[in-house]
């Protein structure tokens, strides 16, 4: 399932509450990388004291797909959050596209074979207006081109807005 959406739209509460449909298994892979930041780090403490203590939490900020395949049998479910951060780390380690679009076929690969469910969270970032930087722009495309290639292999697609879901793909 790949649940898209806005900052603050719900999409990750809206995957969290579908992850617990699965027996107690569950894996919260994390792809933001801690920095030197209180602010982030009380978001994170909300979030990990959200989950309680029925999640096993992994950070994993680029290797996704590794990690995926690798511990496929330890795990009813696997909740991926998310996508984007996941595309920014590949960024700020001065990969190419060409490169990143490479590790984003990895991961569909992953995904399309697995026997474990996974939940990918992404944010939809194309809604707004056109970036003024040409990092920013660059960010904005392989966010979005990364959603589409997800929508492609994962069964279902939900966008959520205002907490409220719409699937896209069922």
């Amino acid at each position: 399932m790949l649940v898209t959406g806005g900052c603050r739209s719900g999409k990750s509460k809206f995957a969290l509450e579908q992850a617990l449909r699965f027996s107690p298994r569950r894996f919260f892979v994390a792809t933001l990388e801690k920095r030197d930041d209180p602010e982030m780090d009380r978001r994170i403490r909300f979030h990990v004291e959200a989950r309680g203590r029925d999640w096993i939490t992994v950070e994993e900020p680029v290797r996704i797909a590794d990690f995926l395949k690798e511990r496929q049998q330890e795990a009813d479910i696997f909740l991926v959050d998310c996508l984007t951060m996941w595309i920014t780390n590949y960024i700020m380690r001065d990969m190419s596209d060409s490169e990143i679009e490479q590790e984003v076929h990895g991961l569909m690969e992953v995904a399309t074979n697995m026997s474990t469910s996974v939940i990918f969270v992404a944010n939809e970032v194309g809604l707004g207006v056109v970036p003024e930087t040409l990092l920013g722009r660059r960010f904005r495309d392989l966010a979005g081109w990364t959603n589409q290639q997800m929508a492609e292999v994962c069964n279902e697609v939900v966008f959520v807005a205002a907490g409220l879901p719409m699937y896209l793909k069922r």
